[in-house]
């Protein structure tokens, strides 16, 4: 981790780009260099991928900024909140999450419906840091499918004050609603929002005979 944090600083240099096969050949010695590079993260180094910055090619990787010198004695030890689990808090933080995905839903052992063959969704738990309305921050565990937790440059984040700004800004009878969204852990939809789903996916010459058919029930 150290030479690859060096090898940033002295051939790439900060806002440039490499590739990962510049990465391989400068360090064809070292078993999992990639691995290596990523571990930089939790000492607050920022290395986006194509998922961060979408102008990136899936080769390639940018050196954004640089964190703490890892290179000097005690600066390579890993935050505290990166620490490894326990079994126990495994368990509790997937029963809490109701074995679900927090950032696309899917459960255990479901499959994707993206139409890329057969993929069963496998579960882990992460670190999401989180802002409070006063200023400090935390990192809460979360669980998230493996497929939305590979790739990422940087911890997910959420501004816990400004969500909560949002709900409070609902009119009672939205804060009612949202309350039995919470309560059931999800949303159901109506019959007019599911259709209005189907509706969006549907060709131009399809939504323009919708729009007709609408427009001769109500005209």
């Amino acid at each position: 981790m150290v030479r690859a944090a060096l090898w940033l600083v002295t051939e790439v240099g900060e806002k440039n780009i490499f590739t990962k096969a510049q990465l391989r050949e400068a360090f064809p010695d070292v078993a999992q260099i990639d691995r290596r590079l990523r571990d930089l993260r939790d000492h607050g180094w920022r290395i986006d991928t194509s998922r961060d910055d979408p102008s990136l090619l899936q080769q390639e990787q940018r050196f954004v900024t640089r964190g703490a010198d890892v290179w000097i004695p005690g600066k390579s030890k890993a935050p505290k909140h990166k620490a490894s689990l326990t079994a126990a808090q495994r368990a509790k933080v997937l029963q809490d999450d109701n074995h679900l995905c927090r950032s696309c839903g899917i459960g255990a052992g479901e499959a994707y419906e993206d139409g890329g063959g057969i993929e069963l969704a496998k579960l882990n738990v992460s670190r999401r840091k989180v802002f409070h309305s006063d200023g400090t921050i935390e990192h809460q565990l979360v669980t998230e499918c493996k497929r939305c937790g590979t790739g990422g440059g940087l911890d997910r984040e959420l501004d816990l004050g400004a969500v909560l700004e949002l709900v409070e800004a609902l009119a009672p009878l939205e804060q009612r609603l949202f309350a039995k969204w919470i309560e059931a852990d999800q949303r159901s939809f109506s019959p007019l929002e599911k259709l209005w789903g189907i509706y969006r996916t549907l060709p131009q010459e399809s939504r323009a005979a919708v729009a007709q058919a609408i427009d001769d029930m109500t005209g």
